[in-house]
């Protein structure tokens, strides 16, 4: 069975109330870097049926690892700090499906 999306991604922009026990993806610019990967991947010519759609998700309960993205269907998970980050993954594994060991959760 083929997907729609060769590449279906999800960022985490699951928002907690100020002092919960745990950290939120949407305090870590997660809504920023969710935009950016948008419109890198439609710079480049990747968005699309057949192509990479970029999501919103909420809680990907993943969420003491950092900010968190996932991607589908190879359900290959990532952490990131910048744009910079967000243009390896977008690059490397989009763009040319090499998965950016670096940025992985799952090690």
């Amino acid at each position: 069975m083929d997907s729609f999306f060769k590449h279906h991604v999800f960022f985490c922009l699951n928002q907690r109330e100020p002092g919960a026990s745990r950290p939120s993806c949407a305090n870590c610019n997660a809504q920023e870097m969710q935009e950016y990967a948008k419109k890198r991947v439609k710079q480049l010519g990747l968005a699309g049926p057949g192509q990479v759609r970029i999501n919103k998700a909420g809680c990907l309960d993943r969420c003491e690892e950092g900010p968190t993205i996932v991607v589908y269907p190879e359900g290959v998970w990532y952490t990131y700090i910048d744009k910079t980050d967000i243009d390896e993954i977008v690059e490397s594994h989009l763009a040319n499906g090499k998965i950016v060991e670096r940025l992985l959760i799952d090690r």
